[in-house]
């Protein structure tokens, strides 16, 4: 039982894009923030461009950038464009038809999965790539102050 981090490496490397304010970055500089392999990366903005998410420029000091402003990007945009598996996913072999919960599980669950991958898009759809961004945003200023907190304090003693 796997789960991808397709969706979190994506919103990640969107959010580095958004916060770029027009400039191209190169896969490379994108792992390095992600830690991941810049062949990873590279595969992950081929799906972003192949959903109109980000656009490459070439030549030098070329690399990726975003397609739409961070307003028009929806988390669920990007789920879509780099996650086609569902939320949940049913027995990858049949259950046993000889046992009762084997004959009647996917029935049962069904819906209940169905519910939950609809709920979880509906909560994508409200968010945008700008909402994380500005999340970032207050988290970093968040830091920043308590940083000069701790330096006034410790200047004090």
């Amino acid at each position: 039982m796997n789960t991808s981090s397709r969706f979190a490496f994506a919103v990640h490397v969107l959010a580095l894009l958004a916060l770029q304010e027009g400039e191209p970055l190169s896969s490379d500089m994108i792992a390095g923030s992600v830690n991941t392999n810049p062949a990873l990366i590279r595969r992950l903005l081929s799906m972003l461009a192949n959903a109109g998410l980000t656009a490459s420029q070439l030549g030098a000091g070329g690399g990726a950038l975003l397609a739409r402003e961070p307003q028009a990007i929806t988390l669920l945009d990007v789920y879509h464009a780099v996650d086609d598996a569902q939320l949940f996913a049913m027995h990858r072999e049949e259950p046993n038809p000889a046992c009762m919960v084997g004959r009647h599980i996917q029935v049962s669950l069904r819906g209940i999965i169905d519910d939950a991958q609809r709920a979880m898009e509906a909560s994508l759809a409200a968010r945008t790539l700008e909402q994380v961004v500005d999340e970032m945003r207050r988290s970093e200023r968040k830091l920043e102050r308590g940083k000069g907190a701790r330096g006034a304090a410790a200047g004090a003693r």
